[in-house]
């Protein structure tokens, strides 16, 4: 039996993990106004109740860091706030997670590359954020990996799902009050669904505490394919029965944004099958699924 705190709960990520609790999975999930990363008297508190509420269920506990600053543009102008959130809220849950020997899951993001690559990322490929989002996830990752907690990075990319906007309901509202839309042809990336990853974050939660954690601590985790925004928006209108051509593509240099955005930010998932975890599904047939529900 596995007893999961996630802390930024309330979440796209949060949100799908709590739809997995069952008997031999039970889940809490208090949002960033219940539990503050950066109070460290409420997350010592927080871990140490896990510990214990673990320890009487007979269960095992593990900790997935879901709480994130991610708006991306305002970070640009507000990167300190960012900082307390995905660095140092980052670094005092795995310093939390260490003192009581509980297992910590990081999720970051492909905003840590600089989006240069002509290859799909990998774990290990060297860091260069363009962006003050990007900057304080990558510090975040280096926080946990330097706690002495027994924590694994997971970098995922372009999530959607419910209980937050996303990319997805953005193209479904526009699709409901505007003739055409103009999407950037020009970032490409792999489209994830929020309830894949949550899935796929307990299978590693589970071989970790079942004894076959992976040897590698930084892996990557996204539904697989790739397509750019302008592709995923004409698939988005395909799903919802309207007609694709009414998306129609422009560049990121007419689509101006405060903070830049990676033009390439696929990442590979051969670690994560390496480490003996099943891949997700392909970004298509995921989309299909969430927009049909």
């Amino acid at each position: 039996m596995l007893s999961v705190l996630v802390p930024g709960g309330s979440g796209q990520l949060g949100s799908a993990l709590s739809a997995l609790a069952s008997d031999e999975v039970r889940i809490a999930a208090p949002s960033s106004a219940e539990l503050d990363v950066t109070s460290a008297g409420s997350v010592i508190a927080a871990v140490g109740a896990l510990a214990e509420e673990a320890a009487e269920a007979g269960s095992r506990p593990l900790v997935v860091n879901a709480a994130a600053y991610t708006a991306v543009d305002a970070a640009e102008t507000d990167e300190h706030r960012a900082f307390r959130v995905n660095a140092d809220g980052a670094r005092v849950l795995a310093a939390a997670c260490s003192s009581r020997r509980v297992p910590m899951i990081h999720v970051s993001t492909d905003y840590v590359f600089p989006g240069d690559s002509s290859r799909p990322y990998e774990p290990e490929d060297p860091l260069g954020p363009r962006s003050a989002y990007g900057r304080t996830k990558a510090a975040g990752e280096d926080a946990v990996l330097g706690s002495g907690a027994l924590v694994w990075v997971v970098r995922t990319a372009w999530v959607y799902g419910s209980g937050g906007a996303n990319f997805v309901e953005t193209m479904r509202r526009l699709e409901s009050e505007r003739e055409t839309v103009s999407v950037v042809d020009d970032q490409r990336g792999s489209p994830t669904s929020a309830a894949d990853l949550a899935a796929a974050l307990l299978d590693l939660g589970e071989a970790i505490i079942d004894g076959r954690a992976p040897q590698r601590r930084v892996l990557h985790c996204t539904n697989a394919g790739e397509t750019t925004w302008y592709g995923f928006a004409r698939a988005i209108f395909e799903e919802l029965g309207a007609d694709p051509e009414r998306v129609k593509p422009c560049s990121t240099a007419e689509f101006p944004r405060p903070a830049p955005r990676p033009p390439y930010s696929v990442l590979s998932n051969e670690a994560w099958r390496q480490s003996g975890l099943e891949d997700l599904r392909p970004w298509r047939d995921a989309l299909h699924e969430y927009l049909s529900a």
